[in-house]
């Protein structure tokens, strides 16, 4: 953990956190499915890149129809990954290394397998039981209508109907995702109840965090509007809701009723909300409320220098007030990795873009995202990996469609084309794959991974000082040991069109260049460490360097 932020207990101001997807980190039992067994055996490598933390996408128990996000029980962890007792193990082993953990909660929604959900569908219209839901009357002739004609996030209806005990159509339950994931209706006190009865469960366990997934849906307005063609702030019928913010300041106490001066110390709650006000957004991270957010703003821009500064100004800005550190991430498991991302003529993420057969310069994607990486971890504030970002994983783009399993595939008819590519198993060493995934002569990968690989995986790299695994750990190591780093302030340079130079502290400069042709660099005593060769003391087009400079 980084000594300026230990002094304090605040921990996650400048925490390196690493995105771990089980189901395609490391697979100890050799059935193809990442397991946490599997995790175990891969915490030194976590050490040794430097991490801080790991963030777990579900665990739990879920029949997986969307990836873990469909909640069966808090308290169970799915067989494919282990036991209670071995998440337990899990955590207590990495805190010996100094990694804390983070969970997922899901908390708008549970999986139609869920025994509530199971005790709604058995039970009548009107009952206790169909109360923890939205459970609704159709509407035109017959109730033959869904109640709204709100948008899914996975493209398809919102509205699933039922059949009564007699077989006859019956009401109406509401998803914003898929027919599996039904969501709960949070003014009721059990969903309440329970979600805080899971923040306790998890952090009695010595989880130091939890990760909020879609933290800005929860709250719906009761009388189920349409959702207006301009909504103003508050008056989206299913989306940042003001009685959200009543609800996270509950889950703060709790959080804050944990010791900060006992291992994992000080327990945070971490919102991943999408909104584009960022006035807005801020509100949740008031004192009282999240300790941070995923900032989605800066991973949805451009390979672009105004665009990027544009970002990383309105964030800064924005998050002073209520004085919460910003977050940079440039990839999770939602999104196209930016290996791929940045070397596409639209380099910035949006769901709407996503289309397989896009045209992608691969040399330029890992030039730009080695800059990018240089970027984001000389920022202010803490900074999120994605397991495989650190090898320069491109996007997998050429999978079967009888293998996609995602339902933004399933329920877009195939024209989205799901996150899989971003979830292939990662290649730990070998020619061949597995590539040390899995125990050799074992099942197959849930998801195949491409035969190139073998010049990605992490035993190639780590024989390779140039490789993208040798910049991901030079990087983090310098920013652990560097003063100006970190959360704290930052001062930008005056630089060329095309270039962001800025200060942090008084010694260190970071530049990248993303303008055309080559710059020269700023005056300096010694270069740290850059993304690419910098030839005659010139930064070539799409590089990132590290610089000492005089102190003032």
């Amino acid at each position: 953990m980084d000594e300026r932020a230990a002094r304090d207990g605040q921990w996650w101001r400048d925490a390196v956190i690493y995105e771990i997807y089980p189901r395609s980190f490391a697979d100890a039992d050799g059935d193809g499915v990442g397991d946490l067994a599997g995790v175990r055996s891969r915490l030194g490598y976590l050490r040794d890149l430097g991490v801080d933390a790991i963030w777990f996408t579900p665990w739990y128990l879920s029949p997986m129809a969307d990836g873990g996000y469909d909640v069966t029980d808090y308290r169970t962890i799915d067989p494919a990954f282990g036991t209670l007792a071995e998440a337990e193990e899990l955590i207590r082993d990495a805190l010996a290394v100094g990694i804390r953990t983070i969970v997922d909660v899901v908390p708008n929604h549970v999986s139609d397998q869920h025994p509530w959900f199971q005790a709604a569908l058995a039970a009548a219209p009107g009952s206790p039981e169909r109360a923890r839901f939205w459970f609704r009357p159709g509407c035109g002739p017959g109730g033959g209508e869904m109640p709204t004609r709100w948008p899914s996030m996975f493209a398809g209806d919102t509205w699933t109907r039922t059949k009564n005990a007699d077989g006859t159509p019956g009401e109406w339950y509401l998803h914003l995702f898929s027919t599996g994931q039904p969501d709960l209706d949070w003014s009721h006190p059990d969903v309440r109840r329970e979600h805080e009865d899971v923040l306790r469960f998890w952090f009695d366990r010595g989880v130091a965090g939890v990760r909020i997934d879609s933290a800005a849906l929860l709250v719906k307005d009761p009388a189920l509007p349409e959702i207006p063609a301009d909504p103003g702030p508050g008056e989206h019928p299913n989306t940042d809701r003001d009685e959200l913010h009543d609800i996270y300041r509950g889950w703060r106490e709790i959080a804050d009723s944990y010791p900060a001066d006992e291992d994992p110390g000080r327990r945070i709650l971490v919102g991943e909300i999408w909104l584009p006000d960022v006035e807005r957004f801020v509100r949740y991270l008031r004192p009282d409320e999240l300790h941070t957010a995923f900032n989605f703003d800066f991973l949805a821009r451009p390979w672009d220098a105004a665009q990027l500064r544009e970002s990383i100004d309105a964030t800064l800005a924005a998050h002073a007030p209520v004085g919460a550190p910003a977050t940079w991430v440039l990839s999770n498991h939602d999104v196209t990795r930016p290996v791929t991302r940045y070397g596409r003529a639209e380099s910035g993420f949006s769901f709407a873009a996503k289309r397989a057969g896009t045209p992608t310069d691969p040399e330029l994607g890992v030039r730009r995202a080695r800059a990018a990486a240089l970027l984001s971890a000389a920022l202010p504030g803490s900074l999120y990996i994605y397991q495989g970002d650190e090898l320069g994983l491109p996007e997998f783009e050429q999978l079967d469609d009888e293998l996609r399993q995602d339902p933004m595939y399933l329920r877009s008819g195939g024209r989205d084309p799901g996150r899989e590519g971003c979830r292939v198993p990662l290649p730990w060493a070998g020619d061949r794959p597995p590539f040390g995934f899995s125990p050799p002569g074992t099942q197959a990968t849930w998801l195949p991974q491409p035969a190139e690989w073998a010049a990605l995986t992490v035993a190639a790299q780590e024989a390779d000082p140039g490789s993208m695994l040798a910049l991901y750990r030079a990087a983090l190591r310098i920013r652990r040991d560097e003063p100006g780093l970190g959360d704290g302030p930052m001062e930008w340079l005056s630089s060329a069109d095309g270039v962001l130079a800025f200060r942090r502290g008084p010694s260190f400069t970071c530049v990248v260049n993303l303008s055309p042709g080559p710059v020269t660099l700023p005056g300096h005593t010694a270069v740290l460490l850059s993304s690419a060769p910098l030839p005659n003391g010139e930064l070539p087009t799409d590089t990132a360097a590290w610089l000492r400079n005089e102190r003032e």
